[in-house]
């Protein structure tokens, strides 16, 4: 079972862009323009207040995206979101593909090994740039390759269990 019900961290403001009031921002959704398609977008400043976004618009830059907020209307404007997030309820992203998966719907989930020894659950992922990793936090924390089926040989979300293909002493 997938929680709908969480926000997902989707992208993050690196400051202002020019001096009207536009902001450079690092999307995590591909492509990086998609980030303006999801609704709602809650923002959260540096302070951690938070606001609902209403009318925003952007276009795709060298870098990620260059994002336009209703009410940021110059650059210290802008600049005094550096560091803002931005984030979208689960239940607003489109169902993965199949044999694809949303880092955020893994994170909790329990890692087992093939011969049913319990290694821990996974805390996060992150990417090495060759592959996915699941950061596995137990007795110790284990990095193993998100990589199936060589490594991992089942995600089973009804019982929030990935099995995987893992030597427990390493």
């Amino acid at each position: 079972m997938i929680d709908t019900g969480r926000r997902i961290l989707m992208a993050r403001v690196h400051g202002a862009f020019g001096v009207h009031g536009e902001l450079k921002v690092e999307s995590f959704s591909e492509p990086p323009q998609a980030l303006l398609r999801y609704a709602p977008l809650t923002l959260r400043d540096p302070r951690g207040n938070e606001r609902e976004l209403e009318g925003v618009g952007g276009r795709a830059a060298t870098k990620g995206l260059v994002m336009t907020i209703p009410g940021i209307e110059d650059r210290d404007a802008a600049e005094a979101l550096r560091g803002a997030e931005i984030y979208v309820p689960r239940s607003a992203l489109p169902p993965p593909a199949p044999g694809e998966y949303y880092w955020v719907d893994l994170e909790g989930m329990e890692v087992v090994t093939t011969e049913g020894v319990a290694l821990g659950r996974v805390s996060h992922l992150t990417s090495t740039g060759v592959n996915d990793v699941l950061v596995v936090e137990g007795e110790r924390e284990r990095l193993i390759p998100f990589k199936e089926p060589d490594y991992v040989t089942s995600v089973d979300f009804d019982t929030r269990r990935i099995t995987v293909d893992w030597d427990p002493d390493f």
